[in-house]
């Protein structure tokens, strides 16, 4: 097999070098709000939602969640295309849990969002046991309109590490859900988080590798953000949770980006959570500065995705 080095400018296979190649032109993301919620917070798994997670269910970013779809929709794009006078979009949605509804109002959402001009993909976020036959209909019939890909919160493989902030699931509902997405051929994308209360640097490659041989399509590396007004605020208070320096984190990506395969692509190596809200660590507010101490390392150690995957 070919050994790939270099996807653009970059030593790792961006979304953004995936998307031009399949749609041939600048493709970006509208984050949208559905107004679902989530069995983690509703009281079907448990109360409260996972610990880190804020009020707007890690949707933060996403649309006025009591706007239509629509409006959202326009609203941002507007929004984007003051940068991009020309491209096309994703329907993304983010906040909560985008498969805990009615099907009949999911497909009602999904439809409407897709309908909009210039939207060529569909990316659904949600939990692994929140994936059932019927949603997978739905979702195949999303996917022979637009590329359609399911975001899994996954973050951490350990079963120790999630029930310490109210993950509600296990790793093997995961891998249950993982198989099901793939025998109907839906792309996969599954989330992982650096620094994670009392996880060790191995244990969070363990869960890279893992994700590196699940069958995925995609990745997103995320650092963990504490935020105000979340329950995970009592584990910083109470000496269980210490924020990762900057180098350490660049070092997790780095190791990270070696270890999984040339063709999973990369959605996200780092995020910025809202300035007012953030407790720490302060330095991920610089993002682009991240992103660019990430590339330097690479350069500079001679590492590219897929060096280390095994």
């Amino acid at each position: 097999m070919e050994i790939k080095k270099n996807w653009g400018d970059k030593r790792y296979h961006t979304l953004n070098y995936f998307l031009r190649e399949k749609f041939g032109c600048k493709t970006f993301k509208i984050s949208l709000d559905g107004g679902f919620t989530c069995p983690n917070r509703d009281g079907k798994v448990a109360k409260g939602g996972c610990t880190f997670c804020s009020s707007n269910g890690s949707g933060d970013y996403a649309g006025e969640r009591m706007k239509s779809i629509s409006e959202q929709f326009d609203n941002i794009k507007d929004m984007m295309n003051k940068k991009w006078k020309d491209g096309k979009y994703i329907a993304y949605f983010q906040a909560y849990t985008n498969t805990y509804a009615p099907i009949n109002e999911l497909r009602e959402k999904y439809e409407e969002a897709i309908s909009k001009d210039g939207v060529t993909a569909l990316a659904i976020a949600t939990r692994p046991d929140c994936i059932n036959e019927e949603v997978l209909d739905l979702i195949e019939e999303m996917n022979k309109k637009v590329y359609t890909w399911v975001e899994l919160g996954l973050q951490t493989i350990h079963d120790k590490t999630a029930e310490s902030f109210n993950r509600g699931y296990n790793l093997e509902t995961f891998d249950k859900s993982m198989e099901m997405l793939k025998k109907r051929n839906i792309d996969t994308v599954v989330h992982c988080i650096f620094g994670l209360p009392k996880e060790t640097k191995e244990e969070m490659l363990q869960t890279v590798d893992y994700i590196a041989h699940s069958g995925a399509k995609g990745i997103k590396f995320h650092l963990l953000h504490l935020m105000k007004n979340t329950n995970m605020v009592k584990d910083y208070e109470n000496g269980n949770l210490k924020f990762l320096s900057k180098e350490e984190y660049i070092d997790l990506v780095c190791e990270g980006v070696s270890r999984i395969p040339q063709d999973m692509i990369v959605h996200r190596l780092t995020g910025d959570a809202p300035r007012d809200l953030l407790i720490g660590p302060m330095w991920s507010l610089n993002k682009w500065e991240v992103l660019n101490a990430i590339d330097k390392t690479l350069e500079d150690n001679d590492i590219y995705q897929g060096k280390n995957f095994k």
